[in-house]
């Protein structure tokens, strides 16, 4: 229905420098105990965007609302109106409800908690839209979020390794990057929040859940093989992760292994109240590195309990949906034009299918999330069932997405250096005397992990793509987004995190070939590749954005790093190295030695082009045009060249109408409260021709799948 009401605050200055600064509290004041109050509203409002279909003209989402106690449903209405002024007097606001549905009840410590999910099925607009919603008649003011319009592509953040690991001294951090998120959303909008894995880090399982624990400390491995899961234990697990969940995405509370671990995160819950999230999962929405222990040991009962139980709340609270076989009749998500559901037989550990994703963020924007967890075992990401699945849902979308961009979310980065030598220094037998002592607590304790007893930074190495064990796997998957991007003339981005530092990998066309003769047609070939971006089919940038939260490596990793940052030849056509874009220090005087690897704490975004033009606020920030040919950095006068200049690694693109703008968000410093962060930029240039077919003549280590 259309109001009549007063519209005069309806562009209300949401300022979140003056509303939430004192929410960032840093980690100094931060209680042990768990803030979960013992009725009433405990969680939420949680955003989910679910697609946005622009034949049809609507937006689809939902909203995740947790009670405890009393069976009652808080009451949610939504006012839909403009999200900028337009200059006309009379402005149009629309009042509703949003509908709901119970998709679970369960228990903690007793009480009933009852899920709620709310249903988002909106209008799309020749303009950009604002809503404004409440919760039983109460509107904060993050309760809001942004609706693109029905000819605009979205802007989106994409994040990652949102949490401390277990032993973080966290006093260290007074500053959030969600308060830096929070703030930037205030004038750019961000259409969505692209979560690319450990959403919630949830190894604190090994202190809270008490038989799970003595398990873990077993040091019989014939008895710790062969423990049965006793209902006790199970209920023990389930309850953690119910009240962690709750504690994380409730209140941004949680606490680790030391009086030092912990932590309140309360502009993390807001931001989940005002930009809607489309996520996949990674390893620490479970535990350290599961799904990459050996099989024997992933097929242990109490592992696979765990994996089954993060799996159920890893898809409440960050889908919305109750998708575990054990968990009843909410089969409404199955009928989600989202989801890819992979292998019918499902995982070999979870027991689940795998759940990739794909989204349309705007008429020439898309998202394809593959999930990379449920499926994984030590030699096996993604089944070939689930890949032929996949690859049949996105051809049949991407035909329509001729000269727009595909987004690729890959929880770990797949053009990233090569660190098989540690893989075999972790598995020589040489290393047998150490593991053992330390295994026994005699020597070098905390060498190997509690799990299988294998070198504690092993699991890490076996996760990557570059891993031996997933060479072959990997190099068909970027073989295939190769080719379906050359076939359609869609740019692909991967995004990535895991890592915890910022980089840019990137595949391109192979230029300087070293011919004896080299013929004209060759000359004319390179020049264009180094020239023309938006013709070269081969060019697909991976952005690692990580860690929102997480400590960041020290700066010996990141040096190690760029000394193994080589030029590789992914094949005869195809080379695969890292972008040089962090060539200055955050205080914008020193140089870098380790251009290519950020190690701070960071997140992304993805704009596009024609949204930093359109929005007065960023476009006096940035200065840019169509035309501009910029050096990937900080953005300055200095890093745009009117022509190209003879650059033999390519590392300068044009700013281009159809292309995005890709920005990684770095913390200045850690220790200020302020949270303020220095904006690395890349122009991610459109693809403007097709290619029906590429060769790949030369490409080592491959599966056909």
């Amino acid at each position: 229905m259309t109001s009549n009401m007063d519209t005069t605050n309806w562009f209300d200055n949401w300022n979140p420098e003056v509303l939430y600064k004192d929410d960032v509290t840093g980690c100094d004041d931060c209680s042990e105990t768990s803030p979960i109050p013992k009725s009433g509203v405990i969680c939420g409002p949680i955003l989910r965007l679910i697609n946005m279909d622009f034949e049809e003209k609507t937006y689809e989402g939902s909203i995740l609302m947790i009670v405890r106690g009393s069976n009652s449903a808080p009451k949610m209405t939504y006012q839909l109106g403009p999200s900028l002024p337009s200059g006309d007097e009379d402005i149009e606001i629309s009042e509703a409800s949003f509908e709901y549905k119970l998709i679970r009840k369960d228990d903690l410590q007793g009480d009933d908690i009852w899920f709620y999910r709310y249903e988002i099925r909106l209008p799309m607009s020749k303009h950009e839209q604002m809503v404004k919603y409440s919760v039983n008649g109460a509107m904060e003011p993050h309760y809001r979020f942004f609706i693109p319009s029905f000819t605009q592509n979205s802007n989106v953040i994409s994040y990652s390794c949102n949490g401390f690991s277990l032993s973080v001294d966290t006093s260290k951090f007074k500053g959030s990057l969600w308060y830096d998120v929070l703030k930037k959303h205030q004038y750019i909008h961000y259409h969505a929040i692209l979560g690319g894995g450990d959403q919630i880090y949830s190894d604190n399982i090994k202190l809270h859940a008490p038989n799970f624990k003595d398990w873990l400390d077993t040091k019989d491995p014939i008895k710790k093989y062969n423990t049965r899961t006793t209902e006790e234990t199970k209920e023990q697990i389930r309850e953690f992760y119910l009240e962690h969940y709750l504690n994380w995405y409730g209140y941004g509370h949680w606490y680790g292994s030391t009086p030092k671990s912990k932590t309140t995160q309360k502009c993390f819950v807001k931001s989940l109240a005002c930009i809607p999230a489309i996520n996949i999962w990674d390893d620490h929405d479970i535990i350290d590195g599961y799904g990459s222990y050996n099989d024997s040991f992933m097929k242990t009962e109490n592992f696979v309990t765990v994996g089954r139980m993060a799996y159920r709340y890893y898809m409440i609270f960050q889908h919305h949906v109750s998708a575990s076989k054990q968990d009843g009749d909410d089969f409404a998500y199955l009928k989600s034009k989202q989801w890819i559901l992979g292998n019918e037989k499902g995982s070999a550990y979870i027991g689940e299918r795998s759940h990739s994703i794909f989204s349309w963020l705007g008429p020439k924007m898309a998202m394809l999330g593959l999930d990379c967890r449920t499926e994984r075992k030590l030699h096996e990401i993604l089944s070939g069932r689930s890949y032929s699945l996949i690859w049949e849902r996105v051809e049949n979308e991407v035909k329509n997405l001729t000269g727009g961009h595909l987004l690729v979310m890959l929880g770990i980065p797949i053009a990233y250096p090569r660190l098989v030598w540690l893989e075999w220094l972790f598995t020589s037998k040489l290393l047998a005397p150490i593991k053992y002592l330390s295994k026994k607590g005699i020597f070098a304790s905390g060498f190997v992990n509690e799990f299988n007893g294998d070198v504690e930074l092993l699991d890490d190495l076996n996760d990557h793509w570059c891993a031996r064990h997933h060479k072959k796997e990997r190099n068909y998957l970027v073989m295939k987004l190769q080719d379906i991007g050359a076939k359609y003339g869609v740019r692909i981005t991967i995004l990535s995190g895991d890592v915890h530092l910022a980089s840019v990998g990137r595949f391109r066309a192979k230029t300087h070939r070293h011919h004896l003769i080299m013929s004209e047609e060759k000359e004319k070939e390179n020049a264009s590749i180094i020239e023309q971006p938006t013709k070269d089919v081969r060019l697909m940038f991976n952005i690692i954005a990580s860690a929102i939260v997480n400590t960041p490596p020290p700066d010996a990793m990141a040096t190690l790093l760029q000394k193994r940052c080589r030029l590789h030849h992914f094949d005869a056509e195809t080379d695969e190295d890292a972008l040089p874009i962090f060539t200055k220090e955050v205080d914008g005087t020193h140089k870098r030695k380790d251009s290519c690897f950020m190690n701070k704490r960071n997140w992304s975004d993805i704009i596009p082009v024609e949204n930093v033009l359109n929005n007065a606020q960023l476009s006096k920030d940035l200065g840019i045009k169509v035309g501009d040919i910029v050096i990937p950095g900080v953005i300055t006068k200095q890093q745009k060249l009117e022509t190209l200049e003879n650059d033999d690694q390519c590392n300068s693109y044009p700013i281009t109408s159809g292309g995005l703008f890709t920005s990684i968000h770095v913390e200045r410093d850690a220790k200020q409260p302020d949270s303020q962060t220095v904006r690395y930029s890349l122009p991610i240039p459109e693809l403007e021709i097709t290619r029906e077919k590429l060769s790949h003549a030369g490409i080592k280590h491959l599966n056909i799948l």
